[in-house]
C-alpha cells in the first residue's frame, strides 16, 4: 500500500491512478455535480426575487424533500458502484440486469414518497414556521414528492454509465436537465410567455419536469450505446432476486447514510427556523451558496467512488488508494481556493440575491456575510468527508459510513442543536457552531477508517 495519502507524488500526473486519469473520469461528473448546483441555486435566485417567504420556504421544504428521496437516490445509485466493479472483473453481462434492479427500486421509492403528500400539512405545522411559509413549504414539497420516479430512476440510469467510466453522456445528460430546469423556472415562477405566475409552485414542476427529460435522454442513450447486447440492457429486464438482495445489501446502507446526513441537516434547518424568518433565509442562502462551490467536489468524489470499484474489481488495491490520494489533493487545493474567497470576498457571493430584493434583505445578507466564515472553516474538513467517504463507498463499507453518520449527526448535530435553542435560547452563531463541529468530527471519522485498510480486502460483486 502507498504511504499517506497526504503526500504527493513526483510522477503522480501520468500514472495510473494519477491526477490526468482522475480528472478524466471526474470532470464531465464535476460539471454534472455543478449544474445540479446551478439549477438549484438559480432556482433559489428567482425565488429570492419573488418573495422572502417564497426563498424562506424553499429550502426546508426542498431539503425535507430530498432527506426522504434520499433513501432511494442513495440504494439506486449505488448501481454505479456494481457496475464499476463488474466492469473491472471484466463481466460486462451483468451491468445491464443491475441497472435493471436499480429502476425497481425506483418504483418503490415513488410508490413512497407518494405517501408523504398527505402529511405534508400536519408535518410543517408541527415545525412552527410562520403560516405563509409553511402554506408555501407544502405546495413545493408535495410536488416534489410527486416527482420521485424519474429523478430516482435517472439515479440508476446515470450509473450505467459512470460506473464504466465513461462520464461525458452523464454530463450532457444533466446540462440538458439544467436548461430545461432553469427556462421553466423563470417561466413558471413569474408568468412569463404566456404561462401562469406560479411563484413556488412554479419552481416545483420545473424541477419535475426537468427530471424526467433526464430519464428520457438517458434510455435514449443506453439503448444506443448498447447496441451489440453485450451489457444485457434489453435482455436483463427481469428481476433477479438474488441481485437485488445484493444491491440492497450494500445500497441501502448507501442510501440510509444520504437520508441520515440530509435529515440531520434538515432538523437542524428546522431548528434555525425557530429564530425567525431573517435567521432561516440566511441560513438558506449560506447553504445555498457553499451548495454552489461543494456540489462540483462530489462529482470528483464520484469519479473516487468508481475508480476505487474498478481497480478493487481487478484486485488492485495499490491502484485504487493511488486515485484516493489523487483525488484528496486535487479537491483540497479547490476547496482551499474556495474557502479564501468566502472569507475575503463574502459580497461576491451575495450579489444575484441583492438583485430585486426588498429592504429587508439588508439585513439577510449582512448576517449572510458572518455566516459564510463558518462554512469557510468548515469546507475545509469536508474534504476529507468527500475523499474518504467515496473511497469507502467505492469498495462496498458502507454500513461503517451509515452508522457513522447517524451516531455523529445526532450526537453531534442534532441534539446539541436542539438543547441549544430550546433550552438555553442560543443566537443563530451558537448554532452554526455545533453545525461546524459536526462536520470536522464526521472528515476525521472517515480519515481514520480509510487509514485503517479495512476497504481495500471489500467486495460488492459475487466473488
Amino acid at each position: 500500500m502507498e504511504s499517506s495519502p497526504f503526500v504527493l507524488g513526483r510522477s503522480r500526473w501520468r500514472k495510473e491512478g494519477g491526477y490526468a486519469q482522475l480528472l478524466h473520469v471526474a470532470f464531465p461528473l464535476i460539471l454534472s455535480t455543478g449544474s445540479w448546483s446551478l439549477q438549484h441555486f438559480v432556482d433559489r435566485m428567482f425565488l429570492a426575487w419573488y418573495s422572502p417567504e417564497s426563498i424562506a420556504a424553499s429550502t426546508p421544504a426542498g431539503i425535507l424533500n430530498y432527506t426522504f428521496m434520499s433513501l432511494f437516490l442513495g440504494t439506486a445509485g449505488y448501481v454505479s458502484t456494481f457496475v464499476a466493479q463488474y466492469y473491472g472483473a471484466g463481466r460486462h453481462d451483468r451491468t445491464g440486469p443491475v441497472v435493471w434492479q436499480g429502476v425497481y427500486i425506483a418504483l418503490a421509492g415513488a410508490a413512497v414518497m407518494a405517501l408523504f403528500v398527505p402529511a405534508a400539512d400536519p408535518m410543517f405545522r408541527l415545525v412552527g414556521h410562520q403560516p405563509e411559509i409553511q402554506r408555501q413549504e407544502k405546495i413545493f414539497f408535495s410536488i416534489l414528492c410527486l416527482g420521485a420516479f424519474p429523478a430516482i430512476a435517472g439515479s440508476a440510469l446515470a450509473g450505467f454509465f459512470s460506473g464504466r467510466g465513461e462520464t461525458w453522456p452523464v454530463m450532457w445528460v444533466n446540462l440538458f436537465a439544467t436548461l430545461v430546469n432553469m427556462v421553466l423556472d423563470y417561466l413558471l415562477i413569474f408568468g412569463r410567455g404566456g404561462l401562469p405566475e406560479l411563484g413556488i409552485a412554479g419552481a416545483a414542476i420545473s424541477t419535475n419536469v426537468s427530471a424526467f427529460a433526464a430519464l428520457i435522454a438517458y434510455v435514449v442513450l443506453i439503448v444506443r450505446a448498447d447496441r451489440d447486447g453485450r451489457c444485457r440492457v434489453l435482455r436483463g429486464w427481469r428481476f433477479d432476486p438474488m441481485l437485488f438482495s445484493r444491491l440492497i445489501r450494500f445500497g441501502l446502507p448507501s442510501g440510509l447514510q444520504f437520508f441520515i446526513d440530509m435529515a440531520g441537516f434538515t432538523v437542524f434547518l428546522l431548528i434555525v427556523g425557530r429564530l425567525g424568518t431573517v435567521s432561516l433565509a440566511a441560513t438558506n442562502i449560506a447553504f445555498n451558496i457553499n451548495t454552489l462551490a461543494f456540489m462540483p467536489m462530489i462529482g470528483l468524489g464520484m469519479a473516487i467512488s468508481i475508480l476505487v470499484g474498478q481497480h478493487l474489481g481487478r484486485n488492485d488495491p495499490t491502484l485504487a488508494e493511488r486515485c484516493v490520494g489523487s483525488g484528496l489533493h486535487v479537491t483540497m487545493l479547490y476547496m482551499g481556493f474556495v474557502a479564501l474567497l468566502y472569507v475575503l470576498t463574502p459580497r461576491l457571493f451575495l450579489v444575484p440575491f441583492g438583485i430585486r430584493a426588498g429592504e429587508t434583505y439588508g439585513e439577510i445578507l449582512a448576517l449572510v456575510t458572518v455566516l459564510l466564515r463558518f462554512v469557510a472553516l468548515y469546507c475545509l474538513f469536508d474534504v476529507l468527508t468527500i475523499v474518504f467517504a467515496a473511497a469507502l463507498r467505492g469498495a462496498g463499507d458502507t454500513r461503517f459510513v451509515m452508522v457513522m453518520i447517524f451516531c455523529l449527526s445526532m450526537g453531534v448535530l442534532v441534539v446539541p442543536s436542539f438543547a441549544a435553542i430550546h433550552w438555553f435560547g442560543a443566537s443563530i452563531y451558537l448554532c452554526w457552531s455545533v453545525a461546524t463541529a459536526y462536520v470536522i468530527s464526521l472528515g476525521l471519522a472517515f480519515y481514520l477508517r480509510y487509514r485503517s485498510g479495512v476497504w481495500t480486502t471489500m467486495r460488492v460483486i459475487e466473488r
